[in-house]
């Protein structure tokens, strides 16, 4: 029987028996009901299936055998690929395999179609949309493109709204807004801006001062007169937009490829806010962290939520003894500013509030 393999989003060129260098010290842990296989289906995402086979779903580049490279430059798995978990070595190992037509030789076969197990190949196929996310991409899709943070300089340098059609205090979708602040290179027919309100400063846990300034996108527009003022067209309103508005070119919408992984270095931080002011939130919610890339952050890094101190008195010593934290929750990092990163709650045991420590899984 002729022998291929495609390890799909984890693809690589060869099979990489080291594991990665911040990958699991101990005995690798499965699920408690860890199937034999998993195909893969519409809607899956790559925390899901790695959580079905691994009690600890970040190990997943050490269950592959992945390096560096191919963390940071994954390839996709698509519908209809098969997850075998390997039971026969030291470690366990999950491999993929592709239900192909036709029968063979030493091949199962099922239905007409014959399960085949392949060997490392990188696939050849253009990465496509129906293929299978890290995350939930339903629940950061805004959060991708859309300006999130900026600092004092960015609140005065970008373009502001000035004036509104007709004097209007609030403008929807179809309404004029005359803007100044536009540089000559800014003056582009038909370019696309997303409107932004400046929310709330992220503090600091520590020093309590100004890390960063979180914005609130409320809409879209599209320039199609220059001058000073320049003239706007309101393409969407989330919600009211007005004089004092801000402006940010659009960028295009980036889906970052990534393994989750815990961070190289031991990191400590806490989340700072919630999107939208939510003081507690559970698993699907965004938040961000007081920690970022100066901390050593990068995307598809997991970090595990802790439990608030809580403190008891010993009833025969009377001492005050501090109990320790217990991880509620768990994290994965999917966009990162120099003092700032933003994540996504994968999964949370109880309620998650501003102000709980982040740590390494």
């Amino acid at each position: 029987m002729i022998k291929k393999f495609s390890m799909g989003l984890i693809g690589c060129a060869v099979w990489l028996a080291a594991s990665i260098a911040n990958g699991a010290s101990g005995p690798i842990e499965l699920s408690p009901n860890a199937p034999d296989k998993h195909v893969v289906v519409k809607g899956d995402t790559l925390w899901d299936i790695s959580a079905r086979f691994l009690k600890s779903p970040w190990l997943w580049p050490e269950v592959w055998q992945l390096n560096r490279e191919q963390i940071s430059n994954p390839h996709l798995i698509y519908p209809g690929d098969i997850i075998y978990l390997d039971r026969s070595g030291a470690q366990p190992r999950l491999r993929l395999g592709k239900s192909v037509p036709g029968t063979g030789a030493g091949s199962a076969s099922r239905g007409g179609e014959t399960t085949v197990r392949l060997e490392p190949l990188v696939r050849s196929t253009p990465l496509g949309a129906d293929a299978i996310p890290m995350i939930n991409l339903a629940a950061v899709q805004v959060f991708l493109n859309r300006p999130l943070i900026v600092d004092e300089q960015g609140l005065r340098a970008h373009p502001r709204i000035v004036g509104t059609q007709d004097g209007r205090v609030h403008l929807a979708a179809g309404d004029l807004a005359y803007v100044r602040g536009l540089s000559d290179e800014d003056m582009t027919l038909n370019s696309e801006w997303y409107i932004y309100r400046p929310a709330k400063p992220l503090l600091d846990p520590v020093s309590r001062k100004p890390i960063a300034w979180e914005t609130i996108s409320v809409g879209s527009a599209q320039l199609i007169r220059k001058g000073d003022p320049a003239t706007f067209r309101l393409r969407t309103a989330n919600e009211e937009v007005g004089e004092g508005d801000r402006l940010m070119p659009a960028m295009p919408a980036s889906v970052p490829s990534f393994v989750p992984r815990a961070p190289d270095d031991p990191v400590s931080g806490q989340i700072v806010s919630v999107y939208r002011g939510i003081d507690q939130v559970g698993k699907l919610s965004v938040v961000a962290l007081s920690i970022g890339k100066d901390q050593g952050l990068a995307i598809g890094n997991v970090l595990a939520v802790l439990s608030a101190d809580r403190v008891v008195v010993d009833k025969e010593t009377k001492e005050k003894v501090v109990l320790p934290n217990e991880t509620i929750g768990e994290l994965v990092i999917f966009r990162v500013f120099d003092r700032i990163a933003y994540a996504l709650v994968v999964s949370a045991s109880e309620a998650i509030t501003v102000g709980a420590t982040v740590k390494n899984p």
